[in-house]
Protein backbone atom coordinates (compact mmCIF):
# COMPACT_ATOMS: atom_id res chain seq x y z
CA UNK A 1 0.00 0.00 0.00
CA UNK A 2 2.79 2.39 0.68
CA UNK A 3 3.89 2.20 -2.98
CA UNK A 4 0.45 3.15 -4.10
CA UNK A 5 0.52 5.96 -1.66
CA UNK A 6 3.44 7.05 -2.90
CA UNK A 7 2.37 6.90 -6.66
CA UNK A 8 -1.41 8.67 -5.15
CA UNK A 9 0.77 11.78 -3.80
CA UNK A 10 2.63 11.88 -7.04
CA UNK A 11 -0.89 12.51 -8.90
CA UNK A 12 -2.07 9.00 -10.24
CA UNK A 13 -5.72 8.98 -10.09
CA UNK A 14 -5.39 5.13 -10.38
CA UNK A 15 -3.73 5.43 -7.36
CA UNK A 16 -5.53 7.00 -5.24
CA UNK A 17 -8.75 5.59 -6.74
CA UNK A 18 -7.88 1.69 -5.87
CA UNK A 19 -6.64 2.97 -2.12
CA UNK A 20 -9.87 4.24 -1.59
CA UNK A 21 -11.34 1.49 -2.71
CA UNK A 22 -9.36 -1.13 -0.49
CA UNK A 23 -10.99 1.21 2.42
CA UNK A 24 -14.59 1.17 1.27
CA UNK A 25 -15.70 -1.53 3.42
CA UNK A 26 -14.23 -0.14 6.97
CA UNK A 27 -15.97 3.30 6.07
CA UNK A 28 -19.17 1.52 5.83
CA UNK A 29 -18.71 -0.52 8.78
CA UNK A 30 -17.91 2.81 10.81
CA UNK A 31 -20.78 4.90 8.60
CA UNK A 32 -23.75 2.13 9.77
CA UNK A 33 -21.82 2.27 13.28
CA UNK A 34 -22.37 5.94 13.40
CA UNK A 35 -25.52 6.85 11.79
CA UNK A 36 -28.57 7.16 14.19
CA UNK A 37 -31.22 5.77 13.35
CA UNK A 38 -33.33 9.05 12.89
CA UNK A 39 -30.71 9.75 10.40
CA UNK A 40 -30.55 6.29 8.67
CA UNK A 41 -33.56 7.34 7.15
CA UNK A 42 -32.12 10.31 5.66
CA UNK A 43 -29.07 9.39 4.29
CA UNK A 44 -27.48 5.88 3.70
CA UNK A 45 -23.96 5.12 5.05
CA UNK A 46 -22.90 4.51 1.29
CA UNK A 47 -23.68 7.84 0.32
CA UNK A 48 -21.53 9.09 3.41
CA UNK A 49 -18.95 6.87 2.33
CA UNK A 50 -19.18 8.32 -1.07
CA UNK A 51 -18.79 11.66 0.13
CA UNK A 52 -15.97 10.86 2.58
CA UNK A 53 -14.16 9.49 -1.00
CA UNK A 54 -14.55 13.02 -2.41
CA UNK A 55 -13.40 15.08 -0.07
CA UNK A 56 -10.17 12.93 0.34
CA UNK A 57 -9.55 12.89 -3.44
CA UNK A 58 -9.34 16.86 -3.38
CA UNK A 59 -7.26 17.06 -0.09
CA UNK A 60 -5.17 14.31 -0.43
CA UNK A 61 -2.32 16.51 -0.04
CA UNK A 62 -3.23 16.71 3.49
CA UNK A 63 -2.50 12.99 4.08
CA UNK A 64 1.01 12.94 5.57
CA UNK A 65 1.05 9.12 6.83
CA UNK A 66 2.38 5.96 4.55
CA UNK A 67 0.59 3.18 6.18
CA UNK A 68 -2.59 1.75 5.36
CA UNK A 69 -3.30 2.61 9.57
CA UNK A 70 -2.57 5.81 8.68
CA UNK A 71 -4.85 6.25 5.66
CA UNK A 72 -7.53 4.68 7.72
CA UNK A 73 -7.46 6.72 10.47
CA UNK A 74 -7.21 9.87 8.21
CA UNK A 75 -10.14 8.66 6.03
CA UNK A 76 -12.05 8.17 9.28
CA UNK A 77 -11.57 11.50 10.29
CA UNK A 78 -13.01 12.93 7.15
CA UNK A 79 -15.73 10.55 7.42
CA UNK A 80 -17.05 11.77 11.19
CA UNK A 81 -16.73 15.51 10.22
CA UNK A 82 -19.18 14.50 7.21
CA UNK A 83 -21.52 13.09 9.56
CA UNK A 84 -21.17 16.08 11.87
CA UNK A 85 -22.59 18.28 9.18
CA UNK A 86 -25.05 16.14 8.36
CA UNK A 87 -26.39 15.64 11.78
CA UNK A 88 -26.23 19.92 12.04
CA UNK A 89 -27.92 20.14 8.77
CA UNK A 90 -30.68 17.94 9.68
CA UNK A 91 -31.28 19.46 13.14
CA UNK A 92 -31.25 22.98 11.57
CA UNK A 93 -34.03 21.72 9.09
CA UNK A 94 -35.98 19.92 11.96
CA UNK A 95 -36.22 23.29 13.58
CA UNK A 96 -37.26 25.39 10.50
CA UNK A 97 -39.69 22.88 10.17
CA UNK A 98 -40.78 22.90 14.03
CA UNK A 99 -40.72 27.04 13.43
CA UNK A 100 -43.00 27.03 10.52
CA UNK A 101 -45.25 24.72 12.34
CA UNK A 102 -46.37 27.56 14.92
CA UNK A 103 -49.95 27.43 16.37
CA UNK A 104 -51.43 30.95 16.07
CA UNK A 105 -53.45 32.16 19.44
CA UNK A 106 -56.90 31.40 18.20
CA UNK A 107 -58.12 35.26 19.34
CA UNK A 108 -55.82 36.45 16.20
CA UNK A 109 -57.47 33.98 13.82
CA UNK A 110 -60.79 34.99 14.61
CA UNK A 111 -60.09 37.82 13.68
CA UNK A 112 -58.68 36.90 10.24
CA UNK A 113 -61.53 34.29 9.82
CA UNK A 114 -62.92 36.14 6.81
CA UNK A 115 -59.44 37.02 4.92
CA UNK A 116 -59.53 40.11 3.43
CA UNK A 117 -61.75 41.84 6.29
CA UNK A 118 -61.83 45.22 7.53
CA UNK A 119 -58.73 45.79 9.70
CA UNK A 120 -58.73 46.27 13.25
CA UNK A 121 -61.40 48.29 14.81
CA UNK A 122 -63.61 47.70 17.55
CA UNK A 123 -61.84 48.95 21.05
CA UNK A 124 -61.87 45.58 22.35
CA UNK A 125 -59.48 44.27 18.85
CA UNK A 126 -57.49 47.27 19.76
CA UNK A 127 -56.61 46.16 22.74
CA UNK A 128 -56.10 42.94 21.56
CA UNK A 129 -53.58 44.39 19.44
CA UNK A 130 -51.84 46.27 21.92
CA UNK A 131 -50.68 43.46 23.96
CA UNK A 132 -47.56 41.42 23.46
CA UNK A 133 -48.67 39.99 20.54
CA UNK A 134 -49.62 43.09 19.08
CA UNK A 135 -46.66 42.82 16.39
CA UNK A 136 -48.01 39.27 15.26
CA UNK A 137 -51.81 40.49 14.64
CA UNK A 138 -50.27 43.48 12.76
CA UNK A 139 -48.40 41.28 10.88
CA UNK A 140 -50.99 38.99 9.84
CA UNK A 141 -53.08 42.10 8.74
CA UNK A 142 -50.45 42.91 6.50
CA UNK A 143 -50.08 39.48 4.91
CA UNK A 144 -51.58 39.16 1.45
CA UNK A 145 -55.70 38.02 1.63
CA UNK A 146 -54.75 34.38 0.07
CA UNK A 147 -51.65 34.26 2.62
CA UNK A 148 -53.66 35.11 5.46
CA UNK A 149 -56.85 32.31 3.96
CA UNK A 150 -54.34 29.45 3.59
CA UNK A 151 -52.76 30.09 7.46
CA UNK A 152 -56.49 30.05 8.64
CA UNK A 153 -57.53 27.16 7.13
CA UNK A 154 -54.12 25.65 8.03
CA UNK A 155 -53.49 26.63 11.85
CA UNK A 156 -57.17 27.26 12.84
CA UNK A 157 -59.21 25.08 11.11
CA UNK A 158 -56.68 22.33 11.08
CA UNK A 159 -57.58 21.48 7.42
CA UNK A 160 -55.41 19.09 5.98
CA UNK A 161 -52.86 19.65 2.89
CA UNK A 162 -55.57 17.86 0.33
CA UNK A 163 -58.13 19.80 1.75
CA UNK A 164 -56.68 23.31 1.19
CA UNK A 165 -54.96 21.90 -2.56
CA UNK A 166 -59.00 21.37 -3.00
CA UNK A 167 -59.97 24.72 -2.30
CA UNK A 168 -57.33 26.08 -4.07
CA UNK A 169 -57.34 24.21 -7.11
CA UNK A 170 -53.82 23.01 -6.18
CA UNK A 171 -52.64 19.50 -5.26
CA UNK A 172 -51.78 19.37 -1.88
CA UNK A 173 -47.96 19.45 -2.08
CA UNK A 174 -48.03 22.89 -3.47
CA UNK A 175 -51.32 24.09 -0.79
CA UNK A 176 -48.09 22.92 1.30
CA UNK A 177 -45.29 25.01 -0.08
CA UNK A 178 -47.84 28.08 -0.28
CA UNK A 179 -48.67 27.30 3.15
CA UNK A 180 -45.04 27.54 3.73
CA UNK A 181 -44.35 31.04 2.17
CA UNK A 182 -47.33 32.51 4.07
CA UNK A 183 -45.78 31.05 7.45
CA UNK A 184 -42.17 32.56 6.11
CA UNK A 185 -44.08 35.87 5.38
CA UNK A 186 -45.50 36.12 8.30
CA UNK A 187 -42.04 35.32 10.22
CA UNK A 188 -40.63 38.58 7.77
CA UNK A 189 -43.37 40.56 8.91
CA UNK A 190 -43.16 39.82 13.03
CA UNK A 191 -39.44 40.33 13.17
CA UNK A 192 -39.30 43.53 11.12
CA UNK A 193 -42.81 44.65 13.79
CA UNK A 194 -40.82 43.40 16.84
CA UNK A 195 -37.47 45.23 15.46
CA UNK A 196 -39.06 48.33 15.01
CA UNK A 197 -40.95 48.32 18.04
CA UNK A 198 -37.75 47.42 20.02
CA UNK A 199 -36.54 50.78 18.28
CA UNK A 200 -38.92 52.77 19.34
CA UNK A 201 -38.95 51.68 23.18
CA UNK A 202 -35.45 52.21 23.25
Amino acid sequence: MGAWITEARNGSADALGHLLETCRQYLLLVANKELTPGLQAKVGASDVVQETFLKAQRHFDCFHGGTEAELLAWLRRILLNNLANITRHYHQTAKRAVRSEITLPERMLIDLANAGGDPISSPSRQAIAREEDGALQRALQELPAHYRQVIVWRNWENRSFAEIGQELGRTPPAARKLWARAIEQLHLLVEAHESRGSQSGG
